[in-house]
């Protein structure tokens, strides 16, 4: 059943396709770059001529250097030049967060296809040239989404897709909150798991689908009803079994963990990453820095959830969860910085929507990074967390030519991230009108 409804999102992906740009072959392309941050050294250099070739960069040297002849030349001489943004921890394949927390249960497989192109549209547009997607509730959209992307079916980013939660029954994972006697459909629940071997064998179940990698939810959640986010929902062996599946296949688990407890638990069972971190404690960040753990905090989204949820009517267990964790996860986050974390950048979008992914830097500087170190996190940091470094992360040889042009110095006022001029994803010009 789930590879027939994968099918069928991309089908209705198709039908929905933009026009793919034409490949340009073995045609060069050079963009000429007022300046480019080199996110490896660290260094704004003037005047920079990147070549790339079948989507990929040959060479990044002075324009005065560089050889134009035969080259369709791109003039971004007005132009800062970053490596495409990363972001590790986006929902493109759901609806957006409302009040209604039945919501996805309303939707069809169609519909979902439909609101997953858009969401991958908004978030290229916005320079985000590859995603983390950190979990769906229907089953396995999100591969279709992926797959479709991949295919030139639908503009969007590099998607690395996780195909379901590893949820205890009712845990953070679930559509929580539902009436009394509310059925909620197989495809809602491919990941709920209880107990090792349970956590096995879904895992098993996700990695034979060609997930990219694994979203254990270790502890309750904010947007989950009936759950606490202080609260640990798995063991440390139940957490372990998972990554250690993983492994097998070369792949990596991210831990939803908001409490200070699960996340000691998940960072002891070896995970790759600490989605959230809320309620980190000193011994927590110890851990973390002991196992070189990772931690993608989603430090903006407090502000859109008290706001807009209050509007809109969110429920009360909700916003007395968010604010409980809000300022906590700043302050654990801002010494997770000062401790030597590893920090990779990820915004949870899908909560707060899509395309508006580059809001938060400002956060992260104002929470302890200096300008370079956050756009480090959405760039090679980020991919460094997927072990991509060697493909990703940064503008250099053999390297794909993901590229973004903003009208500004980034180190200077790393707010105009938010505003890009310019998108290249793998040698191709990206339309953001």
């Amino acid at each position: 059943m789930t590879m027939k409804l994968s099918g069928l999102l991309c089908a209705i992906a198709m039908a929905c396709a933009l026009p793919a740009a034409h490949a340009e072959g073995a045609q060069r392309t050079v963009v000429h770059a007022g300046h480019l941050l080199d996110v490896d050294s660290g260094k704004l250099l003037s005047d920079q001529a990147v070549t790339i070739v079948e989507g990929r960069v040959v060479s990044v040297q002075p324009w005065s250097a560089s050889s134009g002849n035969g080259a369709k030349v791109l003039n971004w001489t007005a132009y800062t030049v970053v490596p495409g943004l990363m972001d590790m921890h986006t929902h493109l394949a759901d609806e957006m967060e409302t009040a209604d927390y039945g919501a996805a249960l309303k939707s069809n497989p169609a519909r979902d296809a439909f609101i997953g192109a858009k969401n991958a549209h908004d978030t290229l547009r916005a320079g985000f040239t590859t995603v983390r997607d950190v979990g769906v509730f229907r089953g396995f959209a999100d591969i279709a989404l992926r797959d479709a992307i991949n295919a030139g079916y639908v503009p969007g980013p590099r998607m690395f897709v996780a195909g379901a939660y590893i949820t205890i029954p009712g845990g953070g994972g679930e559509i929580t909150g539902l009436p009394p006697g509310t059925v909620v459909p197989p495809e809602f629940r491919v990941g709920v798991s209880k107990g090792v071997e349970d956590v096995r064998k879904h895992v098993d179940f996700l990695l034979d689908h060609g997930v990219d990698h694994i979203k254990v939810i270790a502890t309750g959640a904010v947007l989950a009803d009936n759950t606490e986010p202080g609260v640990s929902e798995y063991t440390e062996e139940e957490i372990h079994v998972a990554v250690v599946e993983a492994a097998k296949r070369g792949k990596f688990v991210a831990a939803h963990a908001h409490g200070a407890e699960g996340i000691k638990r998940a960072t002891r069972a070896g995970v790759r990453s600490i989605e959230h971190g809320s309620l980190i404690d000193d011994e927590g960040i110890a851990l973390m820095v002991q196992h070189g753990t990772w931690l993608v905090a989603d430090i903006y989204n407090g502000d859109y959830i008290d706001s807009v949820g209050r509007r809109e009517g969110w429920s009360e267990q909700t916003l007395r969860k968010n604010i409980e964790t809000t300022d906590a996860q700043r302050e654990g986050f801002r010494k997770a910085v000062k401790a030597g974390v590893h920090i990779a950048f990820g915004t949870d979008a899908g909560v707060y929507p899509h395309g508006d992914n580059a809001r938060q830097f400002a956060y992260m500087v104002k929470y302890g990074m200096t300008p370079l170190q956050a756009i480090r996190s959405a760039t090679i940091d980020a991919a460094r967390l997927m072990g991509k470094e060697k493909e990703l992360g940064s503008i250099a040889p053999g390297k794909a030519a993901d590229l973004v042009a903003v009208a500004c110095d980034p180190l200077q006022n790393v707010e105009c991230l938010r505003k890009v001029q310019g998108v290249i994803k793998a040698g191709e010009t990206v339309s953001i009108d």
